[in-house]
C-alpha cells in the first residue's frame, strides 16, 4: 500500500505544471540609457551634483536679496586689506599729450581702498571720458599696486567754428581747445560740424591721393558740400553727395596732371556743375615800379 501511495503521488508531482518564467521587457527609456557611454552610477552621480548646484544657486540668491553677501564681501575686502591687499601704488604708462594731472586725479580716488573693492571697469569708463583718452585698461597687480596703461588718440586736424579752435583726431573726436598759434601744420576744417564729416572727408581725399598731401584745409559749406584749399592758395568747390564730389575730384586731379592747374594764376575752381568747370584767375597787379614812375611823370608834367 504505501509502495503504491508513493507512485500516485510522484505520477500526480510530475502532472503538475511549472510556472511560466515572466519575459522582461526593456523599456525605450532603458535603451538610451543603455545606449549612452556612461554607467548608472556615473549618471546617478551628475544628478546628485545638479541637484547641489541648484540649492547652492538658490541659496545665494536668497543670500543676496537679504543683503548678507553684500556685509560678506565687506568683511572679505576689510580681511584683505589688513593682509596688505590694498592700493599703495598706481602706475601709469602710455601718457604722451594727455594731462597727467588730470589722469592721476581720477585713478588716485583709489588709493589706500581695499583691492577687492576697487572698481576697475568704473575707473576705465572715467578715463574714457577725457577726449585725449581712446582706450585705458585698468588690472590690478597684487598685493597693493593699480596698473593703468593709457592709450591716445593722434591730432589730425583742427576744427575752427565761431572763432574757436580744437584739436580733432581722424575721427572728428574733439581733443581740446588751442589756440590760433598752436595748431602747427594741421590742416583747418572750418564750418558747423565740420568734424563729424572728417572721417568721409578723409575718405574722399584718399580717391585722389595725389592731391591729398597738398590739401592744407576744407570748409564744410551749407552743411552739404566741401571748399578744399591747397598749399598754393586755390580753392576748389565740390558738389553735394559723396559719389558727385569724388568723381569731380579725380576729374580735377586728371586735369592737374595734364595742364598743371595749381600753382598758376588761378585762384578758385569751380567743379559744382558735372558738365563745366569754371576757373577765375588772379587779379593783375601794377607793379610798384610803374607806379612811381607814373607818379613822377605827372608830377613833373604839373610842375611844368
Amino acid at each position: 500500500m504505501a509502495t503504491s501511495s508513493r507512485k500516485a503521488s510522484s505520477k500526480r508531482t510530475a502532472k503538475t505544471p511549472r510556472p511560466r518564467q515572466k519575459v522582461r521587457q526593456i523599456s525605450v527609456i532603458d535603451r538610451a540609457f543603455q545606449a549612452l557611454p556612461f554607467s548608472e552610477e556615473d549618471i546617478q552621480r551628475a544628478a546628485t551634483w545638479l541637484i547641489i548646484a541648484a540649492v547652492t544657486v538658490l541659496a545665494y540668491a536668497a543670500a543676496q536679496w537679504a543683503g548678507l553677501t553684500t556685509a560678506a564681501y565687506l568683511q572679505y575686502a576689510d580681511l584683505a586689506a589688513r593682509a596688505g591687499f590694498q592700493v599703495q601704488r598706481v602706475e601709469v604708462t602710455g601718457m604722451e599729450r594727455v594731462d597727467q594731472l588730470k589722469v592721476y586725479d581720477l585713478v588716485l580716488a583709489e588709493k589706500d581702498r581695499a583691492m577687492p573693492l576697487v572698481d576697475i571697469d568704473k575707473v576705465r569708463a572715467d578715463l574714457l571720458q577725457y577726449g585725449w583718452i581712446k582706450d585705458a585698461r585698468v588690472s590690478r597687480r597684487l598685493p597693493d599696486t593699480l596698473a593703468v596703461e593709457i592709450v591716445e588718440r593722434k591730432p589730425a586736424a583742427v576744427w575752427q567754428r565761431d572763432g574757436q579752435y580744437s584739436l580733432i583726431d581722424a575721427e572728428g573726436n574733439v581733443l581740446e581747445n588751442v589756440k590760433m598759434g598752436e595748431v602747427g601744420d594741421l590742416p583747418v576744417l572750418n564750418g558747423t560740424d565740420a568734424n563729424r564729416h572728417a572721417v568721409a572727408l578723409n575718405e574722399l581725399l584718399d580717391k585722389a591721393s595725389a592731391l591729398k598731401s597738398q590739401v592744407i584745409g576744407a570748409s564744410w559749406i551749407g552743411n552739404r558740400r566741401w571748399d578744399l584749399k591747397f598749399k598754393s592758395g586755390e580753392t576748389l568747390a565740390l558738389p553735394e553727395g559723396e559719389k558727385a564730389a569724388a568723381e569731380a575730384l579725380l576729374n580735377f586731379a586728371r586735369m592737374d596732371g595734364i595742364h598743371r592747374l595749381l600753382g598758376r594764376d588761378l585762384i578758385h575752381f569751380d567743379l559744382r556743375d558735372p558738365e563745366r568747370a569754371y576757373f577765375r584767375k588772379a587779379p593783375k597787379v601794377a607793379p610798384a615800379n610803374a607806379e612811381s614812375e607814373t607818379s613822377s611823370v605827372k608830377n613833373s608834367g604839373t610842375q611844368a
